[in-house]
C-alpha cells in the first residue's frame, strides 16, 4: 500500500519536497538538486522501500547502493540527509492530508526506510571518501615532494651564482611556487564544496574574469601559448562562492594550457543565454580522441603524456560547478581542439533587468 501510495501520487510529492528545500537555509540548495536530484531521490527511496517488502537485508543492499551512485553525481552528506528527510516528509504529510489507508506499519515501514537510505547513503560515503583519501593523499604527496625538489635544485643552482636571476632557472623556481599555489587553491576548494558550506556573494564578473585571466596568463605564457580574455559586459553578476568559483575556472584554464600543444592559443569568453551564463574555454588540443566525455570528468583519470596533477582538476570543476547550480559542458572540435563551458545561473537582479 506504501509503495503503490508513493508511486501513485510522485508528481505531487516530488513538488512539495522542492518547496521544503528551497526554503533551506544550509547547506545552500542547487538548481540540479531541485531538477534532478529530488526525483532522483524519491526514485532510491522508493526502491529501498520495495526491498522492505522482501527483507531488512534487501533493503540494507539497496541503501547502501545508492551512496556510490550520489558522491559521483556531487552531492553532499549534509544534501543527503536533508533532501531523503524531505522526501520522507512530503509522503507523510500527503498521506495524512489525503485520508489515505496507511497504517500504522506502513508508517514504521516509512521512517525506517529514511533511516536505512540515509544511514547506507551516508556510510557508503565514508567508505568511498576513505578509499579516496588514502589514494589522494599518497599523490598529493608526491605532487608537492616533485615540485619542491624541483624548487630546491633550481634555488641551489641560483645561490651558486652560475646563472643569472632573470634566466631561465628562475623560472623554474616561478613554475614550481605556481603549481604550489593551484594545488593549495584546489584543496580549498575541494574542501568547501565537500563541506557543503558555501559563502554566496554576488561576482561582477568583468573584473573577476579579468583578475582570473591576468593569473593564468602568466601560466600560458611559461608554456610557450596565448591567452585571450574577450571583452564582456560589466552589468553582468552572478550569484556564486567566489574562492569555488575561482578554482572552477583555474582548473579549467590549466586544463586547456594543459593539453594545448605549443604555440597555440585559448580563448575565455562569456556568453548570456536565457537566465544562464556561459563561460567558455576553448583550447586547441586537437580534438577529444574519445566519445566518452563522462571519463574526463572521473577522479584521477589521464589523458596524455603531462601527468602532472592528480586528475582530479575537472572532477574538482564540475562539482564546484554543480554547487552553485551550474555544470560544466564540454563541445568537441574533431581537430582542432574543445570548447568546456561553466554553465551558471545568471544574477537573478540582472536577469530581470535584462
Amino acid at each position: 500500500m506504501l509503495h503503490d501510495f508513493i508511486i501513485a501520487n510522485r508528481d505531487e510529492i516530488i513538488r512539495r519536497c522542492r518547496i521544503k528545500l528551497a526554503r533551506r537555509a544550509a547547506p545552500q540548495v542547487t538548481d540540479l538538486e531541485l531538477e534532478q536530484g529530488v526525483p532522483l531521490f524519491l526514485d532510491q527511496f522508493v526502491e529501498v522501500v520495495r526491498a522492505a517488502a522482501g527483507s531488512s537485508a534487501e533493503m540494507n543492499e539497496a541503501a547502501t547502493k545508492h551512496g556510490d551512485a550520489l558522491l559521483h553525481r556531487g552531492f553532499t552528506v549534509a544534501q543527503v540527509v536533508h533532501d531523503y528527510g524531505g522526501i520522507c516528509q512530503s509522503i507523510t504529510e500527503l498521506a495524512v492530508e489525503t485520508n489515505a489507508k496507511i497504517g500504522p506499519l506502513d508508517f514504521q515501514t516509512l521512517n525506517l526506510c529514511l533511516d536505512d537510505s540515509i544511514a547506507g547513503a551516508v556510510t557508503e560515503f565514508g567508505r568511498l571518501r576513505a578509499q579516496e583519501g588514502t589514494e589522494r593523499t599518497g599523490r598529493l604527496a608526491h605532487e608537492i615532494g616533485g615540485l619542491l625538489h624541483s624548487a630546491t635544485l633550481a634555488f641551489d643552482v641560483l645561490k651558486s651564482g652560475e646563472v643569472a636571476m632573470g634566466g631561465s632557472t628562475s623560472k623554474v623556481v616561478e613554475r614550481c611556487f605556481a603549481g604550489l599555489r593551484k594545488l593549495v587553491e584546489r584543496e580549498l576548494a575541494e574542501v568547501r564544496i565537500g563541506s557543503g558550506v558555501l559563502h554566496s556573494q554576488t561576482i561582477q564578473l568583468r573584473s573577476f574574469l579579468k583578475e582570473v585571466g591576468a593569473t593564468a596568463a602568466l601560466d600560458a605564457q611559461a608554456r610557450g601559448l596565448q591567452l585571450f580574455v574577450m571583452p564582456i559586459s560589466d552589468t553582468v553578476t552572478v550569484q556564486a562562492d567566489q574562492h569555488v568559483l575561482s578554482s572552477v575556472l583555474a582548473n579549467l584554464l590549466h586544463n586547456a594550457f594543459k593539453f594545448t600543444q605549443k604555440g597555440g592559443r585559448v580563448v575565455m569568453r562569456m556568453t548570456p543565454t536565457q537566465g544562464r551564463i556561459h563561460i567558455d574555454i576553448e583550447d586547441q588540443c586537437g580534438g577529444l580522441a574519445s566519445d566518452d566525455v563522462e571519463a574526463m570528468f572521473r577522479p584521477y583519470e589521464q589523458k596524455n603524456s603531462d601527468v602532472s596533477g592528480m586528475g582530479l582538476g575537472l572532477s574538482i570543476c564540475r562539482r564546484g560547478a554543480r554547487s552553485s547550480g551550474g555544470d560544466i559542458l564540454v563541445k568537441n572540435l574533431p581537430g582542432v581542439g574543445c570548447i568546456f563551458t561553466l554553465d551558471l545561473p545568471q544574477n537573478a537582479i540582472e536577469a530581470s533587468a535584462s
